[in-house]
């Protein structure tokens, strides 16, 4: 665990609301520290590379810290109650970090769902869990990221859609948890979006076809490569990573907080789909939005669509 500005030295503290948000080292995460960091908030986010930590903007306070390691955590959430003191609460944690693991549930091990759930959704629980005194001290709001796959899980990628479906269960019941206290969990259930996910998406995805079997590759390869470039050309295109920062600071600030609420237009319109269509119209979208259905499903299909 270590703290950097850009110089090296430790961020300077700025008066007002507080925030901590994992994954900020690029991407999503940075924008929304960056967005956060602009309209004032003291701002402590974690990074997993020292590459991240060295380019840290002076106006935010970053720590290594690997959430699947409680002892991370521990320490990171340690050095934020330093830094508040004892007289503050935390006005804002944003649960944002997350990896994917895409590919064929025949073929991925269980290691790797595991690690998955580990990052996902214990990660996220430890960190959530880590900071609740300081939330409750503030009366403050928990923001999860999330997925509109959570809701319309796609094949080739349960991994992902299942941790996140797991973390928005988890947010719900903290929401009404934690009621009593002042705390609000709002989810934001993200679209497509220009981050740098879509290229450690690629990679995934390539690193995957890759470690296929002869045997995996005869059954699997094909409309795992048509998922590939699907996923590929949804991810391209959409929010500019701006845009869906400034949106989840929207919804870390509305008066009232929503449960849920999309993050994207195109996460909007899957969420009503979720809502108003059958089981069979949604089957029949997810294989197409998967660039492996056949036919054409009595909704229209979006766009643009997402994986965050």
């Amino acid at each position: 665990m270590a703290n950097a500005s850009r110089d090296g030295r430790a961020a300077v503290k700025q008066a007002g609301h507080s925030a901590a948000i994992t994954g900020a080292g690029s991407g999503l995460g940075r924008d929304i520290a960056l967005g956060l960091a602009e309209k004032g908030y003291e701002v402590f986010g974690t990074v997993t590379k020292d590459a991240d930590l060295q380019a840290a903007d002076g106006r935010i306070s970053l720590s290594l810290c690997d959430i699947a390691k409680e002892q991370d955590v521990k320490a990171w959430a340690a050095s934020v109650y330093a830094a508040l003191g004892d007289g503050r609460g935390l006005d804002l944690l944003i649960s944002n970090a997350g990896i994917l693991t895409p590919g064929p549930l025949e073929v991925l091990s269980l290691e790797a769902i595991r690690h998955e759930f580990d990052v996902n959704v214990f990660g996220a629980l430890s960190v959530v869990n880590a900071f609740l005194p300081a939330l409750r001290k503030a009366r403050g709001r928990i923001v999860q990221i999330s997925t509109w796959t959570a809701s319309l899980p796609l094949p080739f990628n349960g991994p992902s859609g299942a941790s996140k479906a797991a973390m928005e269960v988890f947010a719900t019941v903290y929401r009404a948890e934690l009621k009593r206290f002042g705390i609000d969990v709002v989810i934001a259930a993200a679209g497509n979006m220009q981050t740098g996910g879509p290229a450690k998406t690629a990679a995934a995805l390539s690193l995957v076809a890759d470690r296929m079997t002869a045997d995996q590759r005869g059954l699997y390869g094909e409309s795992f490569g048509a998922f590939s470039a699907a996923l590929n050309g949804m991810q391209n295109s959409g929010l500019a990573s701006t845009a869906a920062a400034q949106r989840v600071i929207e919804l870390a600030e509305q008066v009232p907080p929503p449960s849920i609420a999309p993050v994207g237009a195109d996460a909007d319109e899957i969420l009503r789909f979720v809502r108003e269509k059958s089981d069979t119209e949604l089957d029949t979208l997810r294989l197409q939005l998967a660039g492996i259905g056949e036919g054409s499903a009595s909704v229209r299909i979006p766009a643009t669509s997402s994986q965050s």
